[in-house]
């Protein structure tokens, strides 16, 4: 298995009995999970990038969150529209997008 260079994680709001509900899951978030996979292929980074779903990070007035490692960069109330920003800005030119950060 090769190590990504970057792991983005999306809550979900994914429970330990395998419910989704909750703030991000009614926020769409699966929906992002489903359109950052469709970015890391269109771009090519399956070997480089990986997506996961999460529970909850417990700061659900800021969801859905998107987290990046090993950057250890946050974001908060990401749409679909932010996934090409993330996707460009942060991932691929290494620069976060300041203004989803929290």
């Amino acid at each position: 298995m090769n190590k990504p260079k970057k792991h983005i994680f999306v809550c979900t709001s994914s429970r330990i009995n395998g419910q989704q509900k909750g703030y991000c899951h009614s926020k769409d978030a699966v929906n992002l999970v489903m359109k950052f996979m469709e970015e890391i292929e269109e771009r090519e980074l399956g070997g480089e990038v990986f997506v996961s779903n999460t529970g909850c990070f417990g700061i659900c007035e800021k969801g859905p969150i998107v987290v990046v490692y090993p950057d250890n960069v946050w974001y908060g109330s990401v749409t679909a529209d932010d996934i090409e920003d993330i996707m460009e800005e942060h991932i691929e030119g290494g620069t976060p997008v300041a203004r989803l950060e929290i």
